[in-house]
């Protein structure tokens, strides 16, 4: 069956439901398409039970919604996350469909075939808006572990009794890892952790949140083209927590606490789990990182005079004290599971388009592409440090939909005219 509409957007996660919004305040005829039973997929189905938003209420701001309670300097839990969505699409009335797939978005002439498991779509626009969530990465290695040891990736760890009695190895420690690893050794089981280079930020420091610091010093408007190179947009984010009221996360503390840390694992051979020696040296990053975010704070109260009085961040060194290890016996560990807590892949394959760069990210301008009528949405820094996360996809969102309003527009004026000049031809003659 062949469905016209005017706008397909693929994906009912923060960045659809925003777009559509827009394109619903405006009378424009689209329809959200969502593989998964229900949207926000990811925050739904991809997050473990003791999940909080690790950013503070008040960036809550899916448009339309912002958020208006009574704490917004607390973080919301993942089952108010849920509902926080499931309430904006009944609000507002927005045209999901869920449990459709989209196979393949072809360009045929003028106008887009998005073919889906419920028919095709003829339209003229495609918002791709699949988001950050896309394919989980797990080393190839790994097909070499022992099959009685449990691996899974970060987005299906649920809680600490849903795993294999034994210690548990958590590879990575951006924002997911470092929390996993956490509330692994909280509940007594013994870990190991491989640690990356994000770095590392206090929750609180000199009487502020740090992400009000970071709101106040402008870093979430950072543009794309300001960053100091093309990679740093895949940068991994600090580790931190929103779990009790929020929490900081210091990995020389959970050495403190009995964590055995590790550097980065290359490979498995023969049961043996492959570290390179450089356990010390990532260490140090994390620490500087730390170190020059708090100058830069120190740096912004002074130059706007802020009455912020200085504070004295406790410098905690147990995990230089640790051994370092390049070889780790699996069996000899006691380690029953291993948690893949290394990121996400961009997988944009069903775009029979040549729209990503070699690290499969959409080259686009803002989430416009060169293709009429293509865009990207809910990419982190597609535009500024705000287009990922939900202080700012709103913005992209309202980008996109105006750029989409005024295409029509321009195309439909277009068609006006030619009628025009076609009727004065035929009465001519």
């Amino acid at each position: 069956m062949l469905h016209e509409i005017d706008t397909v957007i693929v994906g009912g996660g923060q960045a659809g439901l925003a777009i559509s919004y827009y394109l619903k305040q405006e009378g424009r005829e689209h329809v959200v398409l969502e593989r998964a039973p229900a949207v926000a997929n990811a925050w739904r189905n991809q997050r473990w039970d003791s999940f909080t938003l690790v950013t503070p209420n008040f960036q809550v701001r899916m448009p339309g919604a912002e958020y208006s309670g009574s704490d917004p300097w607390g973080f919301m839990p993942l089952a108010e996350v849920v509902k926080y969505f499931d309430d904006y699409v009944d609000r507002f009335g927005l045209p999901v469909h869920c449990g459709v797939e989209v196979r393949s978005v072809e360009k045929l002439g003028t106008q887009y075939m998005v073919r889906t498991s419920e028919g095709d779509y003829e339209s003229d626009n495609v918002v791709i808006a699949t988001g950050l969530y896309q394919s989980p990465r797990i080393p190839r290695f790994s097909a070499d572990i022992a099959p009685n040891i449990l691996q899974i990736h970060s987005s299906r760890y649920r809680n600490p009794w849903s795993l294999p009695a034994g210690s548990v190895l958590v590879v990575g420690t951006g924002q997911s890892g470092a929390q996993i690893a956490q509330e692994l050794y909280q509940s007594g089981r013994k870990v190991y952790l491989a640690i990356g280079g994000a770095g590392r930020v206090p929750r609180r420091y000199r009487g502020r949140d740090i992400a009000d610091w970071f709101t106040r010093m402008g870093m979430f408007d950072m543009k794309v083209d300001e960053l100091k190179s093309p990679q740093a947009k895949f940068d991994a984010h600090p580790q931190i927590s929103g779990k009790n009221g929020g929490q900081s996360l210091n990995l020389h503390q959970f050495a403190r606490d009995g964590v055995v840390l590790i550097g980065h694992v290359r490979d498995v051979r023969d049961g043996r789990l492959i570290i390179a020696p450089d356990l010390k040296e990532t260490l140090v990053e994390v620490d500087q990182f730390e170190i020059d975010t708090l100058k830069m704070v120190d740096e912004y109260i002074v130059r706007v005079g802020l009455p912020a009085p200085p504070e004295m961040f406790p410098q905690l060194r147990d995990g230089y004290e640790q051994e370092v290890i390049t070889e780790l016996n699996l069996e000899g560990a006691g380690i029953s599971t291993i948690i893949w807590a290394i990121g996400y892949s961009f997988d944009f394959s069903f775009v029979k388009l040549p729209v990503v760069d070699a690290r499969g990210y959409p080259r686009q301008k803002r989430g416009v592409t060169e293709y009429e009528g293509l865009y990207f949405l809910g990419m982190p820094w597609l535009h500024s440090g705000r287009s990922g996360i939900l202080f700012g996809v709103g913005d992209d969102a309202a980008y996109l939909a105006a750029h989409i309003a005024n295409r029509n527009t321009e195309d439909e004026e277009t068609a006006s005219v030619r009628t025009h000049r076609a009727r004065h031809s035929v009465e001519a003659r």
